[in-house]
């Protein structure tokens, strides 16, 4: 059982609802189409009416048999059939075409609200979430709901022909139809019964199939490192507890389901026996005709089966509910990152100002305190640090991904949370380590922040970076594809364009997580040419990885867990022999031209700086 349940538990962001608020909020998503939906209602009445009618037409022709009567009127009761059964056909067809059609409506709104809102999450809500899980719920979720929203429509269909039939039945025997009624208090009771399982095993199998669609996600972008260490059994291995956890729970849920209708049946069994016994003697004693009472048996075989399938009815709309209420989590979430005001942008000049900050990704663990910095607009400056320092995060709180607990971050000396976010984040452009490229072609790539850019935008842009040299090694030039993830072009290619769509862009702010971390020295050299062209005129925060960056910008800014111990350029502090002597002897000094193994950095012409402890 632990087993079963182990990573089931909801998510930070799940929360729960009253059924009566669900179900207002899913009548929301009906109530434009309401024109349809009464159509689909006229039709509803007119095939449960048709379908009534069947019984009653066939009693006529009982009674005809007994009377002798049905050599004169066998005709018109074939006829009275065919002419009912094509009505009940035509106006099923099209309830079931506008049903079809307002159920498509209603889901395609409701995806498009929650992957709305999955682009509205902040960046925190993707560190917290398994990608897979959200796919789960704005694809399989969804999907649960429209199956539901069908199932309504056949609700409202059986509760019609129960209508119908309850009153043939009370017209027929009184005394019949009311032994019939005393069965429909256990019904009702037993699906209400069955509802409480139903929904909990339908949460728990929902859950279990999201961690399946995150583990699929997750190997799926790792797989080339699985093949490259050989590890395709380990990675089949972690699968498979995953997915027989899925297998167990969802069989579970089964057998909730499947064990509601054999047990209405074995109720509508027993009834039936009772009133073709009571029903039978009736005929006997001539209290009731034969036509009649087959005219009652007929009418209680087509009472049954809609009161057994409302019943189990409320067992299946549990799994609607569920799944709305999943998909109305996702929608609702809170989000961590809220702006005070919405005020525009403008064109901004970059100044940057941290004043008194304190931030954490764990609010009760901060990784930045009282943290005070200006970068002037127009400067650059680079970041540097051990892993931790709190290099990442600086960056991340100027893009305005993550939300700060105390301070300010004013931005041309007005408060960033009151800027309006998605013109501030125009005017922020961000190149991170490994960079991220969209299914199509190198084009569609570096026209990303601007689909309105020229042909020749784009290659101006293209041409600016490297001095376009690179572009002679792709096969089809910018028309490229770069396949999926940017994976048909090298890691330097990839920064290339990313550099290109910036420039495209045409940001106020650059931060780049250093973009020549993980290429070759000649992609290094194309791509340090293109930064020379990107960071010009621009506030730019550098992220430094490469000796080659930070030897050339206005300002180094040393941090130790999340304090500034020191700042400057790069030759005052090396020589100052200080905490960046420390970094650049442990990251740095390799990439020298002047450096000697075994020794610290060495000074044109000057004696070695002895390594740092």
């Amino acid at each position: 059982m632990g087993f079963i349940m182990d990573g089931l538990d909801a998510e930070d962001y799940d929360r729960g609802y009253r059924d009566r608020d669900l179900l207002r909020r899913i009548a929301s998503y009906f109530r434009p189409r309401l024109g349809a939906m009464f159509l689909v209602a006229a039709m509803i009445v007119l095939s449960s009416l048709s379908q009534a009618a069947m019984p009653l037409v066939a009693s006529w022709g009982v009674d005809a048999i007994e009377d002798g009567t049905i050599a004169a009127v066998g005709w018109q009761l074939i006829a009275a059939l065919l002419f009912a059964g094509v009505l009940g056909w035509l106006f099923n067809f099209v309830r079931q075409a506008y049903s079809a059609k307002v159920t498509g409506d209603v889901v395609l709104r409701l995806r498009e609200d929650a992957f709305d809102a999955v682009l509205e999450r902040d960046l925190s809500f993707y560190d917290e979430t398994p990608s897979g899980r959200i796919v789960s719920r704005v694809t399989s979720d969804t999907d649960d709901f429209a199956t539901v929203s069908t199932l309504t429509m056949d609700l409202i269909s059986q509760v019609l022909m129960v209508g119908f039939v309850t009153v043939m039945l009370f017209l027929r025997s009184i005394e019949l139809a009311l032994v019939t009624m005393l069965i429909v208090p256990i019904v009702v009771g037993l699906a209400l019964l069955f509802r409480r399982m139903a929904r909990a095993g339908t949460r728990r199998a929902q859950r279990s199939l999201s961690r399946v669609n995150a583990n699929l996600q997750e190997t799926m972008g790792g797989i080339a490192v699985a093949k490259n260490f050989r590890q395709e059994r380990q990675v089949y291995d972690e699968f498979q507890p995953i997915n027989r956890q899925s297998y167990q729970v969802t069989l579970r849920q089964g057998y909730v389901f499947s064990a509601i209708f054999p047990v209405l049946f074995l109720v509508a069994g027993v009834a039936t026996v009772a009133l073709v016994q009571l029903g039978g003697t009736a005929v006997l004693t001539g209290g009731l005709s034969a036509g009649d009472w087959y005219l009652f048996l007929q009418g209680v075989s087509l009472f049954w089966f809609p009161l057994t399938s409302i019943a189990a009815f409320w067992s299946q709309f549990q799994q609607g509910l569920s799944a709305s209420e999943r998909v109305f989590a996702l929608i609702d979430a809170t989000p961590r990152v809220v702006q005070t005001a919405a005020e525009p942008a403008g064109e901004l000049a970059g100044r940057i100002e941290f004043r008194d900050v304190t931030f954490g990704y764990d609010p009760a663990h901060a990784v930045l305190r009282n943290f005070n910095l200006v970068i002037e607009a127009g400067e650059t400056v680079a970041l540097v640090g051990h892993t931790g320092a709190g290099k990442s995060t600086l960056s991340k709180l100027i893009t305005r991904f993550y939300e700060f607990q105390e301070g300010r971050l004013l931005i041309d000396d007005r408060d960033i949370r009151t800027l309006d976010l998605a013109g501030y984040r125009r005017q922020i452009g961000a190149v991170p380590q490994v960079p991220f490229l969209f299914s199509g072609t190198v084009a569609d790539n570096i026209r990303y922040p601007r689909p309105e850019a020229s042909e020749e935008e784009v290659l101006a842009a293209a041409a600016a970076v490297g001095g376009g040299d690179w572009l002679d090694a792709l096969p089809h030039g910018l028309r490229t594809d770069v396949g999926e993830d940017g994976r048909a072009l090298s890691m330097g290619q990839r920064q290339l364009v990313a550099l290109a769509r910036l420039l495209i862009q045409n940001p106020a702010i650059v931060v780049l997580d250093e973009a020549t971390a993980s290429v070759d020295p000649l992609t290094e050299a194309q791509i340090q040419e293109g930064l020379d062209v990107v960071l010009a005129g621009r506030t730019s925060i550098v992220i430094a990885h490469r000796l080659s960056t930070i030897e050339h910008v206005d300002r180094i800014i040393v941090l130790d867990h999340g304090q500034i111990v020191e700042e400057g350029d790069h030759m005052t502090l090396l020589a100052r022999g200080g905490r960046y002597c420390q970094v650049y002897n442990t990251y740095f000094r390799h990439q020298s031209p002047n450096y000697r193994v075994g020794t610290g950095f060495v000074p044109v012409g000057g004696d070695p700086m002895p390594l740092q402890p």
